[in-house]
């Protein structure tokens, strides 16, 4: 068993989102996604994995394959494989995403930013 406090993966920069890898096991992952105001996500998708995600703190705006969708603090969110999607802090406050990718598409997805 390993125990975690989000709180530490918080972390925000001015020139971009931050991403914080909170575990690592096997093929899947979990890491939060930080936005300041105005920060975006560019679109992409997650070939070979589920991904799900809740809204931890804050207000934003997911594009999945060109429909929008509002999500507030402690909705989910979950998007296929094959779907591309995009995030925009459209609030006023900061933004934590908990995002969970059931297998991790290529290493890169498992690195901080």
């Amino acid at each position: 068993m390993e125990k975690q406090t989000l709180n530490q993966y918080q972390e925000f920069s001015e020139e971009r989102f931050t991403k914080r890898i909170v575990f690592k096991k096997g093929d899947s992952t979990v890491f939060l996604l930080n936005f300041l105001p105005g920060q975006e996500l560019p679109p992409h998708a997650h070939p070979g994995s589920e991904v799900f995600i809740q809204m931890m703190q804050g207000a934003g705006t997911f594009t999945v394959d060109g429909e929008e969708v509002v999500l507030g603090q402690n909705e989910v969110i979950h998007c296929s494989d094959q779907e591309k999607m995009a995030f925009k802090n459209t609030g006023t406050e900061p933004v934590s995403l908990y995002v969970m990718l059931s297998k991790i598409p290529d290493e890169r997805f498992a690195e901080d930013l």
